[in-house]
């Protein structure tokens, strides 16, 4: 019992930064991108290394016990990559315009730190870490309706987009404590980013900072609800104390897929876009360490 509420608070936790991320977004004089670089990299660092030398390999041990030697892989390898067609299906559902991942640039985010700056047009601003090539600035008068579909868009969309991620540091957490702390502080770090591009067509759409700062927070405990979805359905089907082993391997590697699915196609592409050099490179290599040595010390 004391590791189901470990695994339920970790979960909260983990949802709970991306209110750390707007909260940056509005409140620090200038968003520090170098760091977003080097955190989000750090993040899909660490996702990539528990994903492959810890989940998936707890997957597989797991399924060759109940189905054996020779179909326990099979299975494993299925698994693993349903978990990826699972995210790639819900990351595709989401409109590109309004997906909470897109990059924002300082054209986007001035308005939150002067309230005097022009409010921009998104359909013509380039992301940041790309430029714009023979189009200029349309005009900023946009229309409150329009701004305010975009922020519901948006909150959807990230919404949706929490719930795998609830799903897999609840379940790392109550199977393994110290492998659930990597990932849901991994999951922490690539929220904070993640709640700095809500909070944008929040603001945009409503003209209220609180609003879009609570907006930007409930969005991120869509990864507390994924958590107790998981348990009711364990508790309903299986209960807790008989849960199939099988089960668990099944759901271990497909975890194993979603998280590598965000690390390659999110993380690393924003680790890339907001950083110079090798802030991209600096920040995956550090993950992967910090997560080597802590499965290492807490063998």
């Amino acid at each position: 019992m004391s590791n189901l509420w470990f695994a339920f608070g970790l979960t909260l936790l983990a949802g709970m930064a991306t209110g750390v991320g707007s909260a940056v977004a509005f409140f620090a004089k200038r968003t520090d991108y170098r760091f977003l670089s080097i955190a989000t990299g750090f993040s899909a660092g660490v996702m990539l290394y528990v994903s492959f030398v810890e989940i998936f390999f707890k997957g597989n041990s797991a399924l060759s016990a109940s189905f054996g030697p020779q179909w326990g892989p099979w299975v494993n390898v299925a698994s693993f990559f349903g978990g990826i067609l699972l995210i790639a299906i819900i990351d595709n559902l989401i409109p590109a315009a309004e997906n909470p991942h897109e990059i924002h640039s300082e054209e986007e985010t001035a308005p939150l730190h002067n309230p005097s700056a022009p409010i921009p047009d998104f359909s013509d601003i380039p992301q940041a870490g790309h430029s714009i090539h023979g189009q200029g600035m349309h005009d900023h008068h946009v229309r409150k309706g329009r701004l305010l579909r975009m922020g519901l868009f948006t909150a959807l969309a990230i919404t949706i987009h929490n719930f795998p991620e609830g799903l897999a540091t609840f379940l790392a957490a109550l199977q393994d404590p110290a492998v659930g702390i990597a990932i849901a502080f991994a999951i922490a770090l690539h929220n904070i980013p993640e709640g700095i591009s809500v909070s944008v067509p929040i603001f945009y759409a409503t003209g209220d900072r609180r609003k879009a700062f609570i907006l930007s927070l409930l969005s991120g405990m869509a990864e507390f609800v994924g958590a107790l979805i998981a348990y009711l359905v364990m508790i309903i089907f299986f209960g807790m104390e008989n849960f199939p082993s099988h089960i668990m391997g099944i759901l271990f590697a497909g975890v194993a897929g979603i998280m590598v699915y965000i690390s390659l196609d999110e993380l690393l592409p924003t680790s890339r876009a907001y950083g110079k050099g090798h802030d991209s490179i600096i920040g995956l290599v550090s993950g992967m360490l910090v997560m080597a040595l802590s499965l290492l010390l807490m063998k």
